[in-house]
């Protein structure tokens, strides 16, 4: 059938991208993308999954500089994307994110979530910080951040009895 080319795959990070990742191109490229605001942002969401896919951590610094979007909505996908890499030199931007008051729920939240995606345990002070926030999507998020940061910490041995 004809409209099952059509279907978008998983990616490596076992996620189905609202973009596809750009077959060719290099960190400059895409991140010049991601920050033009005058493009569509189909082809900017293309960019975050090609920074994403690359790995390194110029592309992780890449992204964080996304952070600067006028968009919520890439913002989060920012911190979406942030975790799945798992790479350190994203706490910074990931931290300031979460502690921005003025940041969007979403992003805020997302930016917890990554955060324990990451399994650093140097994120643990600030996600107990922001367990009481008065968003519940950010305190639970936290919360959620957390409980993965104490498994991740945990031996195998022990993971069985969680």
């Amino acid at each position: 059938m004809a409209s099952e080319n059509r279907k978008p795959g998983v990616s490596q990070y076992g996620s189905v991208d609202p973009a596809p990742a750009e077959p060719k191109g290099d960190v400059e490229s895409w991140s010049s993308t991601l920050c033009d605001e005058s493009l569509p942002m189909f082809q900017r969401m293309r960019s975050v999954f090609s920074l994403r896919n690359h790995g390194s951590d110029e592309a992780c610094l890449a992204l964080c500089i996304g952070f600067s979007a006028s968009s919520a909505l890439l913002r989060h996908e920012l911190a979406y994307v942030l975790g799945q890499m798992q790479n350190d030199v994203a706490l910074p931007a990931l931290i300031e994110r979460l502690s921005d008051d003025s940041e969007h729920i979403m992003v805020r939240h997302e930016a917890a979530e990554a955060l324990g995606a990451i399994g650093n345990l140097d994120a643990k002070p600030v996600l107990e910080q922001f367990l009481s926030d008065v968003n519940p999507e950010v305190s639970e998020s936290c919360e959620v951040a957390l409980d993965l940061l104490n498994w991740c910490a945990t031996p195998e041995w022990e993971k069985a009895e969680w």
